[in-house]
């Protein structure tokens, strides 16, 4: 609303699909009027959400199936292929050297608007016609059985990977060599089961971590080498559940610890949880940011309700942004700018209501789109297209007439200014990471008109299974090491089966790992529950310490993501920066 000297005011709303009351601010007007595109010399309008920050994140997710891969026949070329969509899947689907390749023609899908039906309905349709790409896979070689994967070679189940070599089981590894079982690393080298940690070496079961080189289980460390089970270290070395030792002492400390048994690292994890517990915990992971709410927010500015961002000028409500400027509402996010309701794209600027567009301009309720195509409009899989509207290319002068009147169009059936409902997206909700984080039943998922995948791909197997071995048992044995890789391990958790490769089992040998026992989706499951939620709480600060600006307990208050009947000590930041000196 406006006042009546014409000032833009903040509004509260009540969430259409969850009843919450939620504001629009001022900023986010200022923003939604900024963005808001012109054609033939009109500007129009975006209109308030109707949907809470929330619920309307849930809804971009809902089109994002990131870790399930199958396989399924290329519909052109017929060969067996890796794709995230299930072989009941009605879409028309091509592996990556045909969907990039010159034997189709994409604007062959091309048809006129139909003015008799919603923007949705025809976008539904135009996504079961036009081909789309098996997985998203963009400037990789040998990555085949990975996803949102772009500039990598020779990666394995590597999940929103960017720029890397040699990894395996892995999620969001940016500029990293040969680290298996890792989330959220940048610049890490031969790292395993670490959590966002930046320029690691060598390093095992690290979290909120950077420039380590030869650590194991430490937390919150910086600028560390030869650490073991420690927390909060600075610029130390052998040091050993936070004990200084000399060399000799640390490395015989280490061996009594890591004998490359599941029960030695088992009860190392034990006391190290414990020491993480009696130390005191920073509120919330923001480095290097100003004027930053949420949580995972480093070298940025101005950026509300955001979690996993770096690099970042003014952000509010998104998750997953690198890199980028002026994002509203959007996920997985990497060097984007001026993008509002936007889920998975890259190096893109002035994206509206879309998803999946990598190098693209000018782009609006589109999806997968390429190749420094610009001014697109309900469009899917163009690649170097513009003016085009349902794949169907118009003069600059056509382009610019015509959305006017879809917008207009659209305005009345209250599709502008929405994202995609959930009921077109291609996926069951149950396969996309909307249930990760907003984990609903099938009955739950129909209320919402989302689609729920049935069918279970997933490789059978009854037996008999192999059971790991103490890793020192592989070295030297080449029978040992040929029956490991040609057996089948189950599950301890889930029950499914899982296979050991030999480029896995290498890395294991080479730094004395034990071999896992649970399947790779659970050991991912497993990564994202040491990770705090994405949800804010008020809490007080629980420094107790004389000195500190204060006599007897600080009485700061901040929002943090530990919720408040975590056990763990949090501290303000004030509080926090004087524990560690």
């Amino acid at each position: 609303m406006t006042t009546n000297k014409g000032y833009l005011m903040s509004e509260q709303k009540t969430c259409k699909q969850c009843s919450e009351k939620f504001i629009i601010e001022d900023e986010d007007l200022e923003f939604y009027k900024k963005i808001s595109p012109t054609y033939d010399d009109k500007t129009f309008s975006i209109p308030n959400p109707t949907l809470c920050p929330n619920c309307r994140t849930q809804r971009r997710m809902a089109f994002r199936n990131e870790r399930n891969l199958y396989n399924r026949t290329c519909d052109l070329c017929h060969k067996n292929i890796v794709s995230v969509y299930s072989p009941d899947k009605p879409n028309t689907v091509y592996c990556q050297e045909c969907w990039w390749g010159d034997k189709w023609d994409v604007k062959d899908y091309g048809t006129e608007f139909d003015f008799n039906k919603s923007l949705s309905e025809q976008i539904s349709e135009l996504m079961q016609k036009v081909p789309l790409p098996s997985s998203l896979i963009v400037n990789s070689t040998n990555c085949d059985y990975t996803n949102q994967t772009v500039n990598s070679k020779n990666c394995y189940l590597v999940f929103r990977g960017g720029e890397t070599e040699d990894t395996m089981y892995s999620h969001l590894p940016l500029k990293c060599i040969g680290c298996v079982d890792c989330y959220g690393t940048t610049s890490c080298q031969y790292c395993y089961e670490c959590i966002d940690c930046q320029n690691c070496y060598a390093s095992f079961y690290c979290r909120l971590s950077k420039n380590l080189s030869n650590c194991i289980l430490c937390f919150n460390c910086i600028g560390s080498k030869n650490c073991f089970g420690s927390v909060g270290l600075r610029n130390a070395q052998y040091h050993f559940f936070n004990e200084k030792l000399s060399k000799d002492e640390y490395q015989q400390k280490v061996k009594e610890y890591w004998d490359g048994s599941q029960e030695s690292l088992e009860k190392a994890k034990k006391k190290h949880n414990e020491l993480i517990i009696k130390t005191p915990n920073r509120s919330l992971q923001i480095v290097h940011s100003q004027n930053a709410t949420g949580d995972y927010i480093t070298d940025s500015k101005d950026i509300k309700n955001c979690f996993d961002v770096e690099g970042t000028d003014l952000a509010r409500y998104s998750t997953g942004v690198e890199f980028s400027e002026d994002i509203y509402d959007s996920d997985y996010i990497y060097y984007g700018e001026l993008c509002l309701e936007n889920m998975s794209n890259s190096n893109s600027r002035n994206i509206l209501f879309s998803s999946f567009s990598f190098d693209v301009n000018n782009v609006l309720y589109s999806a997968y789109c390429f190749n420094n195509s610009h001014d697109l409009f309900g469009c899917v899989g163009m690649k170097k297209a513009q003016y085009s509207i349902l794949n169907k290319e118009y003069s600059k002068e056509e382009y610019e007439k015509l959305v006017p009147k879809i917008i207009e169009h659209m305005k009345k059936s209250g599709e502008w200014g929405e994202f995609f409902p959930m009921d077109i997206s291609p996926f069951g909700y149950n396969e996309t990471i909307a249930q990760e984080y907003f984990p609903i039943d099938e009955k739950e998922t129909k209320k919402l008109g989302a689609k729920w995948q049935v069918n279970d791909y997933s490789p059978k197997y009854d037996g008999p299974f192999y059971q790991p071995k103490n890793i020192k048992e592989y070295i030297d044995n080449e029978k040992e090491r040929q029956e490991i890789l040609s057996g089948i391990i189950k599950c301890e958790v889930s029950g499914k089966p899982f296979k050991i490769t030999p480029t896995e089992l290498a890395f294991y040998i080479e730094h004395g790992i034990p071999i896992p026992t649970k399947h790779y989706n659970i050991r991912h499951k497993e990564r994202l529950t040491l990770r705090n939620p994405r949800k804010l709480y008020h809490r007080e600060c629980m420094c107790e310490e004389t000195g500190h600006d204060h006599d007897g307990r600080c009485k700061n208050e901040f929002e943090t993501t530990y919720a408040p009947n975590r056990v763990e000590k949090i501290y303000c930041e004030k509080c926090y920066q004087k524990s560690i000196l």
